[in-house]
């Protein structure tokens, strides 16, 4: 079964590291990456840009409507995800758990839907 790892951050908290700590913590991600790789449960993953790129779209009685910024103004954004393979869901948590950033943000884990 797939399972979408989400990864929540501070942005306001990421944008005050340090140069050596960013490197640091790419460095991780760079490991982490790998390992999901050579397992066989990556099947895809990226970083997103900061919300302030963001744009919201809704269709109300038929008209598109675009606004700048997330959906939701949160303390903690989407900063990324990873789409994995696991047998289970006990697997994907595990596999969530050595995400970087789950020692300091949240990492929200959810099935694919499966389309008979």
């Amino acid at each position: 079964m797939q399972y979408l790892l989400m990864i929540y951050r501070n942005e306001a908290e990421f944008g005050k590291m340090d140069a050596t700590a960013r490197q640091k913590m790419t460095a991780e991600y760079g490991a982490f990456t790998q390992s999901i790789i050579q397992s066989g449960h990556f099947k895809a993953g990226d970083g997103l840009q900061p919300t302030t790129t963001a744009t919201t779209v809704r269709v109300r009685d038929g008209k598109t409507l675009t606004t700048d910024g997330p959906f939701a103004e949160t303390r903690e954004q989407l900063g990324g995800y990873y789409l994995v393979e696991a047998k289970d869901l006990d697997t994907a948590l595990a596999i969530a758990a050595r995400i970087p950033h789950a020692r300091t943000s949240a990492i929200e884990v959810r099935p694919v839907m499966v389309y008979d």
